[in-house]
């Protein structure tokens, strides 16, 4: 028979191992409805509910995201099961920006969004939905407000309304990267045949959640020192680490298995994420890149042969017609990248683009290259055209003075270029 001060002793460990026992509870919770693509996605939904509950302690807060290629994959039941577990849960679907608005800067106490069918928002009637996309862009950080003008009888006044909310979406597709950027995105996907969840049916299961509830709110409340920030894996830096924080927090918090447990969801989870369809932009880097090789200079006719050869690049049947020398010189603009005429064995001139000025914009966007043996070296990466004569290389220079800014100002399709190649 245990003496009182052992009794006391499991008391005290029982105490400091409560919140250990009530993640677990969350997630075993979790885990009887939704079908998650790995455990790690429902480490992540479980840390980021308790982290819910503790909006005052963070700088920042994570949306989490969960999105699918097609209906059917479980995202609704996760913001389902969500509701049930969250404080003050508001489902923001067909509501209008300025009961959004003023949900979050109610007196009642910061509420919880839930966005389905975000995809939606940012779909064909995005520009409708500027004052929504506003408030998910602004609001992850504590202190984000949303200024408006009202307008009292004849007199216009200014007004901040509270931004800072906790945020759930789910939607198919992708969304922009202002939100990405600022998520937690657990991909969902269909259920197989052998992939076993209970019905959820609200009815039923509403007062097991609401008691779940309970005991993370009360936990919540014993939470009053400060955090003790968390050690970020060197994985995950700069904006994904602002993502990642709170939920490691409360990982740390909670402690036992939880802080191991909750950085490997954390990379794992970020990686996932870098597998996200790179934009057009970071596409045609990547494609220039693999057309460019060892060369040094390349005309612009023989690199647009090349992206329309590329079978699986875009660059064939871009909105209807193939990229052509405006639309690649209009894409690598933003990166200050620029055609140049360049003499080419001080016989002729060419237009075209230049390795150096390439190189700076692949190693800031692009993932560096992997290590190819001396077998592979000269390995031919795209299909050589008939169609295109290409023009020697061995002895390139920048037609310089005026004639070779004349030239630069020139389009690729101008007849004062066409005259100068011929």
């Amino acid at each position: 028979m245990k003496t009182n001060g052992q009794l006391d002793a499991d008391i005290l460990e029982m105490d400091a191992r409560r919140g250990e026992i009530l993640l677990r509870k969350v997630c075993d919770f979790l885990a009887r409805f939704v079908a998650y693509p790995s455990r790690h996605a429902r480490i992540a939904h479980a840390l980021w509910i308790l982290h819910a509950h503790l909006m005052e302690k963070w700088d920042s807060t994570p949306r989490i995201a969960f999105l699918s290629p097609e209906p059917g994959s479980g995202k609704t039941r996760a913001l389902e099961i969500t509701d049930l577990l969250v404080p003050r849960p508001v489902s923001a679907v067909n509501v209008s920006p300025a009961y959004l608005f003023r949900k979050v800067g109610s007196d009642d106490g910061r509420p919880t969004i839930l966005f389905d069918e975000i995809d939606a928002v940012f779909g064909p009637k995005a520009k409708e939905n500027e004052e929504i996309r506003g408030l998910l862009n602004a609001g992850h950080r504590r202190g984000a407000v949303a200024g408006r003008c009202v307008v009292r009888g004849k007199m216009i006044e200014t007004e901040e309304l509270p931004a800072y909310a906790a945020v759930a979406l789910a939607g198919i597709g992708w969304l922009p990267d202002t939100i990405l950027t600022r998520s937690v995105v657990v991909r969902m996907r269909r259920r197989r045949s052998d992939e076993r969840v209970e019905a959820f049916r609200r009815r039923i299961h509403a007062p097991a959640g609401e008691v779940l509830r309970s005991q993370i709110e009360t936990w919540a409340a014993g939470q009053l020192g400060d955090i003790q920030w968390p050690e970020m894996p060197a994985e995950i830096t700069d904006r994904d680490a602002d993502v990642w924080e709170p939920l490691l927090a409360v990982a740390d918090l909670v402690g036992g298995e939880w802080p191991a447990m909750a950085r490997a969801a954390a990379v794992a989870l970020f990686a996932a994420a870098q597998d996200a369809e790179p934009s057009l932009g970071v596409r045609l880097l990547a494609d220039l890149r693999t057309i460019f090789g060892a060369e040094e200079f390349l005309s612009t006719g023989a690199i647009l042969v090349k992206l329309h050869a590329m079978e699986e690049a875009p660059w064939g049947d871009l909105h209807g017609k193939p990229i052509d020398s405006r639309g690649l010189a209009k894409r690598l603009r933003p990166y200050g990248i620029k055609p140049e005429v360049a003499r080419i064995d001080n016989a002729s001139t060419a237009r075209g683009y230049q390795r150096a000025s390439l190189d700076d914009q692949w190693l800031r966007y692009l993932p560096p290259l992997p290590a190819r043996s001396e077998t592979n070296e000269t390995t031919e990466t795209c299909a050589p055209s008939a169609i295109v004569r290409e023009l020697p290389v061995t002895d390139v220079t920048h037609v310089t003075g005026d004639r070779g800014r004349e030239l630069s100002d020139l389009d690729d399709d101008d007849p004062r270029w066409l005259s100068e190649i011929r």
